[in-house]
């Protein structure tokens, strides 16, 4: 958890924060709570059968209190606005079916269909709340972005928030000129803006206002920060072997790194945001699909949840599908930071058929009253 010095208890502004949203999670009887991280499951409305059986090896494995879609739930390649929802549904019926919240962020993917569809974030964010678990909102209002949210977790005896879940849009492409400027050479990925970071310096000073106390959290959102790279290398301008060596006693660095990091041409400030309020203690993102570690970046990890879908690209040859999982975070409102942990499950640990290429699906049915 960052060290820095706690910022006064009261909002920076009079006027009502949107965008939390409270009294829907709570820890269990034992103080105890569970998230589960799903990420790319980027598949069409036939999505591959064995994404939806990690899901549910998971899901029954690891009995979660709250599911995480980390965005690019879905691809392109939806040619209608059902076969858009059809792509969605295949994904969150797993949750449904257990009577477990869940919540997405929307990546680079999910809009890539719209011009064909009709079904851009603002009717995906619609269609999904016809669901009786799924906790997305519209979100916080006149920023960037769709569903930036921040959902609270009660302590076992609901008197108090002890943990907050932050859920941000980071957009989709670069814009191709700047000032008349085009961007080549940078990475084409979106940022996240002013006003997100705004808002969320915003609603975790009324968080602490309300709790009494600054309260902690996790925070998702798909595309990595530039700060992701610099912990890998433990330098932001060299990246040799022996910048990595050091960066991995340094910052406590466990997993793969498969794929350069895919962060957006800028870099959007979020980090340092997140060390002035002192209560993100994690930010993990997706997006780069087989890149599957962790590092205790200045007291805040940064971190990637593996690709689950099989639909997506993942490692090279036979090797394809190996990394294809999930990312679980254990909480206790009693341990002194809450959060205690993480670890990834791996579709190989259930014995889920690994062959390279795509095993197409059938689209799941509808549940009733949802159209």
């Amino acid at each position: 958890m960052a060290t820095t010095t706690p910022q006064p208890p009261s909002p920076s502004s009079t006027a009502p924060v949107t965008g939390i949203v409270e009294e829907r999670l709570r820890c269990r009887e034992d103080g105890t709570f569970t998230i589960v991280q799903f990420n790319d499951t980027q598949d069409s409305h036939r999505t591959d059968a064995r994404t939806i059986a990690l899901q549910e090896a998971v899901l029954d494995d690891v009995r979660p209190d709250l599911v995480v879609l980390n965005g690019d739930v879905i691809d392109g390649s939806p040619t209608t606005a059902l076969e858009a929802k059809q792509a969605i549904n295949n994904v969150v019926v797993p949750m449904e079916e257990r009577g477990i919240p869940w919540a997405l962020t929307f990546g680079n993917h999910d809009e890539d269909s719209t011009a064909v569809t009709g079904m851009d974030e603002a009717a995906y964010l619609e269609f999904v709340a016809q669901y009786p678990h799924n906790l997305n909102t519209a979100g916080a209002e006149g920023i960037s972005g769709s569903g930036n949210q921040v959902l609270t977790v009660s302590s076992s005896r609901g008197d108090r928030a002890v943990y907050a879940v932050w859920l941000l849009d980071s957009g989709r492409y670069a814009p191709e000129q700047i000032a008349g400027q085009d961007l080549a050479g940078h990475p084409r990925w979106d940022w996240v803006r002013p006003d997100q970071i705004r808002w969320y310096l915003t609603a975790s000073e009324e968080l602490q206002h309300r709790a009494g106390h600054r309260v902690s959290g996790l925070l998702f959102q798909h595309i990595p920060l530039w700060e992701h790279r610099c912990a890998w290398f433990g330098s932001a301008d060299s990246r040799t072997d022996e910048d990595h060596a050091r960066a991995r006693v340094r910052h406590r660095i466990v997993g793969e790194r498969n794929e350069v990091e895919s962060p957006g041409p800028f870099n959007s400030g979020l980090f340092t945001a997140l060390l002035h309020r002192g209560d993100v203690q994690g930010l993990f993102v997706g997006h780069d699909h087989t890149n599957t570690y962790a590092a205790d970046y200045y007291g805040i990890t940064l971190g990637y949840g593996p690709g689950t879908g099989f639909g997506a690209y993942g490692l090279e040859g036979a090797e394809e599908h190996r990394l294809r999982g999930a990312r679980v975070f254990r909480l206790d409102e009693q341990a002194e930071s809450v959060w205690i942990g993480t670890e990834l499950r791996f579709a190989a640990d259930y014995g889920i058929d690994l062959r390279p290429g795509t095993q197409p699906g059938e689209p799941a049915p509808l549940p009733g009253g949802v159209r």
